[in-house]
């Protein structure tokens, strides 16, 4: 074997030649028919990509503008103001036993947290010695006390009214007393 094909091995290689170029064409139709039958297929919507972007654009806050902005700053607090007063706890029982079963038995019961347990006189005596418009102001806005113990502001509940707590506060003493 010197250097020269044979007829047979010139025609094989001349048909595989043209299989490969005709492969290569036939590939290249498809690419292009495959390309235009995408561009012309209708193109999928969000439906709700109209409401995510008008919320996306919307401002995060407001701006004040002099008696304008002041006027709806005084609008937004009155609302938010009713829609607190709609949320008051207990139905705004001020029944101080209403109110301690609910929410002040969970620590002055077992004392968690050095709570003074319900009706130990021992407990609640220095406390009483303070006076009852101390405790109630302790129980509104939270108390750390010198000794380690802690009283949650409206012990823990914001829906609180200063009314209903001042009730169970006093509730709370009678039975010390």
């Amino acid at each position: 074997m010197s250097g020269s094909m044979s007829k047979s091995d010139q025609s094989f290689l001349r048909q595989f030649s043209l299989l490969i170029a005709g492969l290569g064409v036939l590939t290249l139709v498809l690419i292009f028919t495959a390309w235009t039958i995408y561009e012309h297929e209708p193109k999928e919507t969000d439906p709700n990509a109209a409401q995510q972007l008008s919320t996306s654009l919307a401002p995060n806050g407001a701006v004040y503008a002099g008696n304008t902005g002041r006027a709806a700053m005084l609008a937004a607090q009155e609302a938010a103001a009713k829609a607190a007063a709609a949320q008051v706890a207990y139905g705004g029982s001020t029944d101080g036993k209403t109110i301690y079963d609910n929410l002040c038995h969970s620590c002055h019961t077992a004392g968690v947290a050095g709570a003074p347990v319900l009706g130990n006189k021992a407990m609640w005596a220095p406390r009483i010695a303070e006076g009852v418009d101390t405790l109630v102001k302790h129980a509104i806005d939270g108390y750390h006390g010198p000794d380690g113990n802690t009283m949650p502001a409206k012990g823990g509940n914001p829906s609180l009214t200063d009314a209903q707590v001042q009730a169970a506060v006093k509730w709370i003493v009678d039975q010390a007393k």
